[in-house]
């Protein structure tokens, strides 16, 4: 990336405009307060204290007039200037040096002027910086004749506009410059927030499929390449998805086609055995066949446990819900899987109310989970003899509890499997809006089926 595309290369040069702001603003602040002149209002032509050169030449061209005339031309002419400068001070000194007339009467000026007098009056009095404006113009063309002077107040030479720049012009200066820095940061900074929050809101709006949506990048700094990153990123989620969902159902159809084909050769070996039942076999024949038996419907029970997790997956699996009594369905199941609790000599134990309670549940759906529970009970919990179901209260509403005695979920057992009847449950638990808390130690595995609110 180029330095000039760079962020920081952008402050900078905010800061630096900032900082060349001040050698151009302070010449042109000495310019407005020093020359008036220049700059004046059409309200303030006619301030006749406005321009301290023409008042300068005035009174050089009235001093010049005046060579050779007597005291009384000369007091004459200043009270008539005077008149036509009523604010203004004035005063003349004679070729001895004596101060003749002064309009109007001053305090601290000499009445007979001494060099060093004089040198200090035009030392104190001369500049650009003082106040009052000074003007000293000897009479005729040499200095026998002694000078006369005016002096007005810098205050009536500037015009309304330029009578309030004095000291504030510079406060004025550096609160623009100041101000102007504020301005350009938080339009820096505005920018910027303004297109880390469009990145936040793509990254917290995904699309239908949950991947956040690409941003479109229009600019060449950090942020852009931030921004480039993310949409790589997308692009490679979105590979990554499309390959998932194709694996996904590449698995799907596998599980299914796989499910079919072995359904075959499945019910053969079922009716082989069965036709077995009829020959005479030894003890150890019958023990082989009960074996074949035993598995044989193990795997009819896992074949159809991955037809159903394939079916759930994929969302084919039909579900129709409806106001059901639990407890009916719940005894129903129960009174289905006897003739295996007493085969495996597992004690049940059975606390249902008579009194029905009602869920909103797909009935066919609540009896597969009730059965996947007790074949988990009795595949893998059987060493304890023991299953109970009862019901509970939880949450307001009544809760079937069926528990075990077991070594618990995390202990080995001899038909230890992926545990996809468990997922199966699982899912179909979160399909119909239902509860189900486990707790399993090594006392036994307790697992309780509740819905989330009453109908």
């Amino acid at each position: 990336m180029k330095f000039r595309h760079s962020l920081l290369a952008r402050y900078l040069l905010i800061v630096l405009i900032a900082l060349c702001m001040w050698p151009v603003l302070v010449p042109l602040a000495g310019l407005l307060y020093y020359s008036p002149q220049l700059f004046t209002q059409p309200s303030s032509r006619d301030n006749i204290y406005g321009n301290g050169q023409t008042i300068e030449q005035m009174w050089h061209s009235e001093a010049a007039q005046l060579d050779g005339q007597s005291e009384a031309a000369i007091g004459q002419r200043l009270q008539e200037l005077k008149e036509q400068y009523p604010l203004a001070s004035m005063f003349w000194v004679d070729a001895a040096g004596e101060t003749k007339l002064m309009l109007p009467e001053q305090e601290g000026l000499p009445k007979r002027w001494m060099p060093g007098e004089i040198i200090r009056f035009m030392k104190d009095n001369r500049g650009i910086e003082a106040d009052p404006f000074t003007v000293v113009a000897l009479l005729g063309r040499d200095s026998n004749q002694g000078f006369m002077v005016i002096q007005i107040p810098r205050s009536l030479m500037r015009t309304e506009w330029l009578a309030t720049l004095d000291n504030r012009i510079l406060y004025a200066i550096v609160c623009s410059i100041f101000v102007f820095f504020l301005f350009a940061s938080w339009l820096f900074f505005y920018k910027i927030r303004r297109r880390l929050i469009r990145l936040q809101e793509a990254m917290t709006l995904p699309d239908d499929a949950g991947i956040p949506r690409p941003v479109e990048v229009d600019k060449k700094d950090e942020i852009s390449q931030l921004e480039h990153s993310f949409n790589h990123m997308i692009g490679q989620l979105t590979s990554g998805r499309q390959r998932e969902q194709e694996e996904e159902e590449l698995r799907k159809q596998l599980i299914a086609n796989l499910s079919h084909d072995i359904r075959t050769p499945l019910t053969t070996i079922r009716g082989h055995a069965y036709s077995l039942h009829k020959e005479t076999l030894t003890e150890s024949g019958r023990q082989s066949l009960a074996l074949i038996e035993e598995k044989t419907e193990y795997l009819a029970q896992l074949i159809e446990n991955l037809m159903s997790y394939t079916l759930l997956s994929a969302g084919k699996y039909p579900l129709q819900m409806e106001e059901s009594d639990v407890i009916r369905l719940t005894r129903t199941s129960i009174a289905s899987w006897y003739p295996v609790f007493e085969k495996e000599q597992i004690q049940v134990e059975v606390d249902l109310p008579d009194k029905a309670a009602i869920w909103m549940v797909d009935p066919q759906w609540f009896i597969r989970i009730l059965d996947n529970l007790l074949q988990n009970v009795v595949r893998h919990a059987g060493i304890g003899q023991y299953v109970g179901i009862r019901a509970e209260v939880r949450n307001g509403a009544t809760a079937i509890v069926i528990a075990d005695r077991g070594p618990g979920m995390r202990a080995a057992s001899g038909h230890k499997g992926a545990g996809i009847g468990l997922t199966i449950v699982s899912i179909m638990v979160k399909e119909m809006n239902l509860n189900w808390d486990v707790s399993s130690s090594s006392e036994g595995t307790v697992i309780s089926l509740y819905p989330k609110r009453n109908i």
